[in-house]
């Protein structure tokens, strides 16, 4: 899974990729380092037209995976003799969201896979993690760091993200992932992100039908990737 990204590129560059019309985001510092439930910046279909945004990263995860966690937890508070309201301790769940996703055909992900929950989401560099080849492993579409985007999804929720802020309404995305190719393979041969790297792509994604649009969600040519760092958690810093 890719948990850690850097997106180290001006706003004008987003704006001009992406055809921004409206940005949001106010004063955009480089982010050499994003993680989960880090803000971030996603471009999205708004009301008038194309927006520049925050989002928290990482989509609501499914009722399954939070009804499972939640059962341990209801058990270790028996285990203790307290009392358990389960159906609250479901809703207070903490969940930090879910980053990657790839069963686009999953229920719980095809309701946010219309275009009004589509987005991409600019980055620079994105890391796969591989302990034996150094670490945290960055891959670019060269050793320059162009601006690409990855094909994501959002929605606005109600959840608890962390124990410490309680219930809060967010934006939040993720984004696809596909078979990876033969550059991310040897580091991470489960998956890689969905990666966009045209005006065409962009507006693809985030206009035509889901079956349609859900034909971007292939590798990324090997030739099209590279790896620039290891070993660190930040990359492209300035």
């Amino acid at each position: 899974m890719c948990n850690l990204y850097s997106m180290t590129r001006s706003q004008d560059a987003v704006r001009n990729m992406a055809r921004v019309l409206r940005d949001q985001t106010g004063n955009l510092p480089p982010m050499p380092g994003i993680f989960p439930d880090y803000p971030a910046p996603i471009v999205r279909n708004g009301p008038d037209g194309r927006e520049l945004v925050m989002a928290r990263w990482g989509m609501p995860s499914s009722q399954l995976a939070l009804m499972e966690a939640t059962k341990k937890r209801a058990a270790k508070l028996e285990a203790k003799g307290k009392p358990v309201d389960f159906k609250e301790l479901l809703r207070l769940e903490p969940d930090i969201g879910t980053t990657n996703i790839r069963n686009t055909n999953s229920k719980h992900w095809q309701r946010w896979l219309v275009p009004e929950h589509r987005c991409v989401v600019p980055f620079t560099s994105f890391s796969e993690f591989n302990k034996a080849e150094g670490g945290d492993i960055w891959f670019a579409l060269d050793e320059t760091r162009p601006l690409a985007f990855f094909a994501g999804i959002w929605t606005n929720w109600t959840s608890v993200r962390k124990v410490r802020e309680g219930e809060t309404t967010n934006d939040l995305f993720g984004f696809l992932t596909t078979e990876p190719n033969a550059v991310i393979a040897p580091i991470h041969p489960k998956a890689m992100p969905v990666i966009l790297t045209t005006q065409d792509e962009i507006d693809a994604w985030l206009t035509l039908p889901a079956g349609d649009a859900l034909t971007l969600q292939r590798p990324l040519a090997d030739d099209a990737l590279t790896i620039v760092a290891r070993g660190k958690k930040l990359d492209g810093a300035v």
